[in-house]
């Protein structure tokens, strides 16, 4: 007897079909309306905080790595929220640094003017990634209103003596102009310009954290 589940005929004509541009529309609508992403920081009793690393905005869209890594902490997330949990979750995007500016100078553009259209166009396909995100804190790097609270930080370190300068090895990129982790080396060369990576010594800040 042959299996049905084999067969190749076609579906029947009243079969019902999954329109995606339709049915994710229409609920991410509805949850935009309803504030279902919100989360009320003030009055939170079981607080969860479900954050996510940045994407960088220095090219013309997210890759299928961002989403990879974005959807297991958004179930993650959600599964938080069936248990109980008042789910805060996030997103910004990390604009500054030499990704922003490779970009930059790959297409001949200011990255002033270059970021924000990139950070628009991520914010656009992130929304139709249907991700459970408080949109109402979104933020990027470059906002003085968020940078200066790293500079802040960096001088409480610096003033209870945990940050100093002193002369280290470093990776150095010739090309990038900027030193390199050892992650992003690759067989000697700069995984991002293919440039031979060189050794140099360069005074830098350290951080005490013993």
């Amino acid at each position: 007897m042959e299996n049905s589940a084999t067969r190749n005929d076609p579906l029947p004509s009243d079969a019902v079909t999954y329109d995606p541009s339709a049915i994710e529309q229409k609920w991410q609508r509805i949850w935009q309306e309803r504030g279902t992403n919100h989360t009320d920081l003030q009055r939170a009793q079981r607080p969860f905080y479900a954050l996510m690393m940045f994407p960088y905005p220095s090219a013309e869209g997210l890759h299928v790595g961002n989403l990879f890594a974005f959807t297991g902490n958004d179930i993650y997330g959600r599964f938080q929220r069936l248990i109980g949990h008042n789910v805060f979750e996030p997103l910004g995007y990390d604009a500054f640094g030499i990704h922003s500016e490779n970009y930059a100078l790959k297409v001949g553009q200011h990255p002033m003017e270059l970021i924000p259209r990139n950070i628009a166009n991520f914010q656009r396909q992130l929304e139709r990634a249907g991700l459970m995100v408080d949109w109402r804190y979104r933020l990027s790097t470059t906002d003085p209103s968020y940078y200066k609270w790293t500079q802040w930080l960096f001088l409480q370190l610096f003033e209870q003596g945990l940050a100093y300068k002193k002369q280290a090895a470093v990776n150095w990129c010739p090309d990038c102009k900027t030193v390199l982790a050892n992650e992003q080396v690759v067989g000697g060369l700069c995984e991002r310009s293919k440039t031979p990576v060189e050794q140099r010594l360069l005074e830098q800040w350290f951080f005490r954290i013993t």
